[in-house]
């Protein structure tokens, strides 16, 4: 028996590289308030899943390949008459209406669609370990390479172009780590929850971090506290484990809240 044969502790790995992956760039998605982009790419990987199956491809492929048409095609549409929100909102329910009636059509095929819309954690193989790393440590090295870049870019548009720093092409940089993020955790927390793991500890984060580098480094602590303890509550309580764990990652939130509003009742005092 290898290490690696334990069920929960594949499961604790992939949450954990899904924590390290969506954190920092979870940071990015609240400074530029990018939640419905978020959601638009993540409902996308259900067409994507149902692609894949279809062409029998890897899933991981079609998932990532559908994420990133539907950022850049987002991207594409900003700013051309329609407000963000309304325009996200529509293709993000769309994206995922169309998933769900193309996986109605693939005959011969067994898909549990709950688990690609909520995850399958303990589900976890070696084999998806290494395409959940390998993706984490892809989307670190992006979002290290970019950082002040990025940064600048996110806040400071103007004092970017100063630079010589194209928000536009920093935009795609982001675009590409958030598909790879979305492929990797479709199999952790399922499409309806991705976003939530990107935004959350994000959110959670803020209060307490004075630098962009350190509400990071914050927020990727809060998703792996979140991701052990949301495995082991759902293990005790016999609870679904993605949405277990988005629930642990929402009560830090509630407790930063309110603990960042006792503080500055206090700093008021």
């Amino acid at each position: 028996m290898t290490f690696l044969d334990d069920f929960m502790i594949r499961a604790a790995l992939a949450g954990l590289g899904l924590a390290l992956a969506a954190a920092p760039l979870g940071c990015f998605v609240v400074w530029r308030r990018m939640a419905y982009f978020g959601d638009a790419t993540a409902h996308a990987a259900i067409l994507g899943v149902a692609l894949s199956l279809a062409f029998s491809t890897s899933i991981f492929a079609g998932v990532l390949v559908v994420s990133l048409g539907m950022a850049l095609t987002v991207a594409a549409l900003s700013g051309r008459g329609f407000a963000m929100d309304t325009m996200l909102g529509v293709l993000a329910h769309s994206a995922l209406a169309f998933g769900l009636v193309a996986a109605s059509f693939l005959s011969g095929v067994r898909i549990d669609l709950m688990a690609y819309l909520f995850g399958d954690i303990l589900a976890v193989m070696p084999a998806d370990l290494a395409v959940i790393w390998g993706g984490a440590a892809l989307v670190l090295g992006l979002i290290a390479w970019r950082w002040s870049h990025l940064l600048t870019a996110t806040l400071n548009p103007d004092l970017a172009f100063s630079e010589g720093i194209d928000p536009k092409r920093e935009q795609l940089v982001l675009t590409l780590a958030l598909a790879i993020v979305v492929a990797v955790a479709i199999k952790v927390v399922g499409a309806l929850l991705i976003t939530a793991m990107l935004i959350i500890p994000a959110a959670a984060a803020r209060p307490f971090s004075r630098t962009p580098e350190g509400m990071a480094l914050v927020a990727i602590g809060v998703a792996g506290f979140s991701v052990l303890a949301g495995l082991r509550a759902s293990y005790h309580f016999d609870t679904p484990t993605g949405p277990t764990i988005v629930c642990v990652v929402a009560v830090l939130f509630a407790l930063s809240v309110s603990i960042a509003g006792m503080s500055g009742r206090g700093r008021g005092g």
